[in-house]
């Protein structure tokens, strides 16, 4: 995906390219159609303070991550399209086409990946919906352990951050498909007030950005812990 900082000549923000294989708002849409159709069709998502997240600007969606239908089913639960970034490994065969051609992003994880950086701030410029596992990979899911590019995305685009918790993929598993939670299960997906990550001051020092992490890993936990309260789980 690229920023496109002009406008089209009736006036309207260039949010969107024709490229192939370019992240774009139109392929999260798409994206997101799909993740409806599967997630309603295949489980029972019940989804709460869906109305917290901003109708409108840029957004970061900041999930805990146990489970591999954690993000289709974000995709298909949340109110706008999201794009994701995933693993670089994910993009395998036919499935990484698929995956380009729905918005979302490939990132190496072993690495300061350039491209990828360019790609999500991108996706905030331009108004959009960045989707983001902080805990960088699947594990318990608890927000216990925060890599720093949350706070480096949250503090450079100034988004604010709406929590996400995803609560009941990985309880039990699928006699026909062990892969994933039993079909027609409930799956509890719930959203957190939004708030800011930086302290106000426009900082981007290291120092500013250990500082940010921290504020987020206790905002996060806190609403992991209010949806396990309120879910029961």
């Amino acid at each position: 995906m690229r920023r496109h900082p002009g406008r089209g000549e009736a006036g309207r923000k260039v949010t969107d390219t024709q490229r192939p294989g370019v992240a774009t708002l139109r392929g999260a849409a798409v994206g997101r159609g799909i993740g409806i159709g599967l997630m309603y069709g295949l489980w029972k998502p019940r989804v709460l303070g869906s109305w917290r997240v901003p109708a409108s600007g840029p957004v970061i969606l900041a999930v805990n991550h146990a489970h591999n239908i954690d993000g289709p089913m974000l995709m298909g639960t949340a109110p706008r399209p999201v794009h994701f970034l995933i693993k670089k490994e994910a993009f395998v065969g036919p499935l990484g086409p698929f995956l380009l051609g729905i918005g979302q992003l490939k990132v190496d994880r072993a690495s300061t990946d350039r491209r990828a950086i360019t790609d999500a701030l991108g996706v905030l410029s331009d108004g959009g919906v960045l989707g983001i596992f902080p805990e960088g990979s699947r594990g318990e899911g608890d927000f216990a352990s925060l890599r720093a590019g949350l706070a480096y995305f949250a503090v450079r685009s100034g988004a604010p951050i709406v929590p996400v918790a995803v609560l009941g993929g990985a309880e039990r598993k699928s006699r026909l498909i062990p892969g994933v939670p039993p079909l027609r299960s409930r799956v509890d997906v719930v959203f957190g007030d939004a708030f800011e990550a930086g302290d106000g001051s426009g900082r981007r020092t290291r120092k500013a950005l250990d500082e940010a992490t921290v504020r987020i890993q206790e905002r996060l936990a806190a609403h992991l812990a209010g949806a396990r309260r309120l879910t029961g789980r």
